[in-house]
């Protein structure tokens, strides 16, 4: 980008599997507050292909550059949906980043040794939900109970083809993009959010917390989101 180019304020969060928009309400208020015109996108995750479009229906509405930030699945998401012209930064919270032809389903296929296994119970009618007596546990370990609780009975169902959805040409490898990875983190190793930051040029922060970082401490992904917001206006070679 060039040294006019404007730093991004406009700021579009992409939620996960299982869950909706509203628990990035923490991360919303603190960006409204210092002055970013933050959007949620409801996506269904009933299929990729439809969460991208999801997001690119929010996309068209931004008034300029904008800072797309996906949690968990929502990574998978941003990756597709992230090529829109008014996408200048990538945010992913504890979240998956396929590869051309990749899926959440190839990226769990060969957990690392020892790893926790996600408590995912067999689909019914195409449709998959955690185990809600082991969702605090392995989702929102950080979070009060009544909190974890809370989620645990409003799940989401998780279409099988969201998780089957394969990414065309993945977002990351055009667009500058940052990772947090939470360290505690009981549904994606934090060795494999590691990995994946690190395959796609991410800036890499780390903060102690379960799965459900975005919940748990919007203060450090708010921080996070800011960061690239900044450097989106930032001078270039180019």
């Amino acid at each position: 980008m060039s040294s006019n180019t404007p730093h991004a304020r406009n700021v579009v969060l992409v939620h996960g599997g299982f869950v909706d928009g509203s628990g990035w309400r923490g991360v919303y208020d603190l960006l409204r507050a210092d002055g970013y015109r933050v959007s949620v996108v409801q996506n269904p995750t009933l299929s990729l292909a439809g969460d991208a479009a999801a997001t690119k229906l929010v996309l068209d509405a931004q008034d300029g550059p904008t800072v797309l930030v996906g949690h968990s699945y929502g990574g998978a998401v941003i990756s597709e949906a992230g090529n829109h012209e008014h996408v200048a930064a990538l945010v992913y919270i504890a979240a998956f980043a396929p590869d051309k032809g990749e899926s959440v389903n190839t990226l769990i296929a060969d957990p690392p040794p020892g790893a926790p296994v996600p408590p995912i119970l067999p689909p019914v009618d195409g449709y998959l939900f955690l185990d809600r007596e082991k969702f605090a546990a392995s989702f929102a370990g950080n979070l009060p109970a009544d909190d974890a609780r809370f989620l645990a009975d409003s799940q989401v169902p998780w279409g099988l083809d969201a998780l089957s959805g394969t990414v065309g040409q993945p977002a990351w490898r055009t667009k500058p993009s940052h990772y947090l990875v939470a360290t505690d983190d009981r549904m994606i190793p934090p060795p494999a959010q590691r990995a994946m930051a690190e395959r796609a040029g991410a800036t890499i922060v780390e903060t102690a917390a379960s799965h459900a970082v975005y919940v748990s401490r919007p203060a450090d992904v708010a921080a996070l989101i800011t960061r690239a917001a900044s450097a989106t206006g930032a001078p270039t070679d180019d």
